[in-house]
């Protein structure tokens, strides 16, 4: 095929404008083969020209972008006849089926398997939506390609219909090359960096009790904290911890990854702790693999998961999501070991730079599109 001859369309109602899979990876990785649309929230037509984006308003409850977010992507966007359409919510599936009967192939993505997860979710959950999410989730596997995050996920879809693929959200290298630094040297200050949602399933009351810990030994360091919180203020100013430690905090919100990660470029390492909860054991945290490719260490949990990562690399520390302790030892340790702290960024970096990166996954996904085409 020559020159861009099918368009191509990204759907998402609940994903940010920046989202770095969507927007930085996937998108970009198949504008030299396909027209691509993107309709996402508050979308940002200045991220990448070859990219021709929809903005979408953002609401937080499903319900609402059911109701009114998904009637408006298809008044939107069903004009554009698109050979594809790849969709990342659950809710958008009845939808798909409108350019389905229009000769449309549908792909639709799995970034979390909501069946171990949807009772951890403090909104959009109840009896009703579940029952709805499980019949159009199971009609899905009779009409629609799928694309999983994660291995982890095909035992749970093991009755698809259409060929499948899993596509892991590796770190594009030649993005972050621009944030990679020199590993701080010993005067420097002690920071930490973390970058992705911030809850309680994600270990960051734990956390907290580590770095509270830490505290009796360092008094002065910096955690610098990208995304947003699942949970209330109150919740937080309820934890020992979190008074503790609150001055040593500094929560930016949720950031472009162009705003974020040049607080990384000091830090003695990257936080991705996560609890054993859902589906979390069986799924990478991504921050784990861009923490890497920066050549820092990586403080994350000791699900065997992590470990076939972190230990096999010796990138870093896998410890007990629930162990206050194990963490403030780990974050000790790479504070007073500098050089060892070096040499587990190196690794990490080379093993970044050689398997877990962005390119391989790239190839896959164009591939796959070519199968979906031809089929």
């Amino acid at each position: 095929m020559e020159g861009k001859c099918l368009r191509i369309l990204h759907i998402s109602t609940a994903h940010q404008p920046y989202d770095p899979r969507i927007v930085y990876k996937q998108c970009p990785a198949l504008t030299n083969r396909y027209e691509v649309f993107c309709a996402i929230p508050n979308a940002d037509p200045s991220v990448d020209l070859r990219i021709r984006f929809i903005r979408l308003p953002y609401f937080k409850r499903v319900l609402l972008r059911t109701l009114l977010t998904c009637p408006l992507i298809v008044w939107k966007t069903f004009w554009l006849r698109p050979a594809i359409i790849h969709i990342y919510v659950p809710e958008f599936l009845p939808f798909a089926y409108l350019y389905k009967w229009t000769g449309t192939s549908v792909i639709y993505e799995v970034q979390e398997n909501l069946f171990k997860k949807m009772h951890l979710k403090a909104i959009n959950r109840g009896w009703l939506l579940e029952r709805i999410f499980r019949w159009f989730d199971v009609l899905a596997r009779r009409h629609f390609y799928f694309v999983f995050t994660e291995h982890g996920y095909l035992s749970t879809y093991a009755n698809v219909v259409k060929p499948s693929v899993v596509i892991y959200n590796y770190p594009e290298l030649s993005f972050l090359d621009a944030y990679r630094q020199p590993y701080r040297q010993q005067p420097d200050a002690i920071e930490f960096f973390y970058i992705g949602w911030l809850s309680f399933e994600r270990a960051f009351d734990t956390l907290l009790e580590g770095l509270a810990l830490l505290k009796e030994r360092y008094s002065d360091f910096r955690v610098h904290l990208f995304g947003r919180h699942t949970f209330e203020l109150a919740d937080l100013e309820s934890l020992p911890a979190y008074r503790a430690v609150r001055e040593q905090l500094i929560f930016y919100g949720y950031a472009d990854q162009h705003v974020a990660l040049p607080y990384a470029a000091n830090a003695v390492a990257g936080l991705a702790l996560i609890k054993p909860v859902g589906d979390y054991p069986e799924s990478y945290t991504t921050k784990m693999f861009e923490y890497m490719a920066l050549g820092i260490p990586v403080v994350t949990s000791n699900f065997p998961l992590y470990q076939d990562v972190v230990g096999v690399h010796h990138c870093g520390f896998c410890v007990d999501p629930c162990n206050p302790v194990a963490i403030a030892d780990a974050l000790s340790y790479l504070i007073e070991n500098r050089q060892e702290a070096q040499l587990m960024g190196q690794r990490g970096q080379a093993a970044a730079e050689q398997a877990y990166n962005w390119a391989s996954e790239a190839q896959k996904l164009e591939q796959f599109y070519q199968l979906v085409e031809n089929n």
